[in-house]
């Protein structure tokens, strides 16, 4: 069994990094396409057309395909499923954990996922329209693949955007986009009363499910990793440091 995953840089090793540790009898491929990095600032045309290009190139090889890019899922997961015919499983914010949240819910995203349909819907299906604010941070992407994660300059942009809501209010923290996971030390940080939850875990469980349906995956065996990127000279020590930023990250 063969999981693909992909996403605009290196955000979605977020995700990677969480399956590799949980899910037994698969072997991983990884597609950054680093080159088209961010997509959150592109087209929805765009979008769509480098997601096309992704799972095409990823195809051959994998079993199922995740999108670990909640950008990309929003703007092309209903293409990609009537383009292709392996399953294919996409991303979105974990907005639905804000049911029994006593406060606000404030979601952090990319400009496209926030601009997007997907998510507003879901914000609706969840009657938690009244209670949810929505926050495009562009940046953070920038920074996340420059390995830029605790800089001054990056906890003066944090800081400087969230000043826009009273904190104290806001009692549920989304991060809906794999990127910002880099980052959660600087929002714990500014809003330490603050539960912090992304779509990981969600993402992971249907991975699973899939898993579980395709019957594959009765037998326990090291995971094998393979690395992908659309600037064709990155090996796989390119995402060491990444995931060894992401170890930290999980304890908070």
């Amino acid at each position: 069994m063969v999981v693909a995953v992909f996403d605009s840089g290196f955000g979605g090793l977020s995700l990677l990094n969480e399956a590799m540790r949980e899910i037994d009898g698969c072997d991983f491929i990884y597609f950054a396409d680093n080159d088209n990095a961010p997509y959150g600032v592109k087209s929805i045309d765009e979008i769509k057309a480098l997601s096309i290009d992704a799972v095409e190139f990823l195809r051959p090889m994998a079993d199922i395909i995740v999108i670990a890019c909640n950008t990309a899922t929003s703007a092309a997961v209903s293409e990609l499923r009537s383009k292709f015919t392996l399953p294919i499983i996409g991303m979105e914010p974990a907005v639905k954990l804000g049911e029994n949240s006593s406060g606000d819910i404030l979601v952090i995203a990319t400009p496209a996922t926030i601009k997007g349909a997907k998510l507003n819907e879901l914000i609706k299906r969840s009657n938690l329209s009244d209670k949810t604010y929505l926050l495009p941070m562009p940046r953070l992407v920038e920074f996340a693949q420059n390995m830029e994660f605790d800089t001054d300059k990056v906890r003066r942009y944090i800081a400087k955007e969230l000043e826009r809501f009273n904190r104290e209010n806001i009692s549920l923290l989304v991060l809906g986009c794999t990127h910002f996971n880099y980052f959660k030390d600087s929002f714990n940080d500014l809003m330490p009363n603050c539960k912090i939850v992304d779509g990981v875990s969600g993402t992971i469980r249907q991975i699973k499910r899939k898993i579980s349906e395709l019957r594959e995956c009765g037998k326990t065996q090291p995971v094998r990793l393979t690395y992908y990127s659309s600037k064709r000279k990155e090996s796989i020590n390119r995402i060491v440091p990444f995931l060894s930023r992401l170890d930290k990250m999980a304890k908070i």
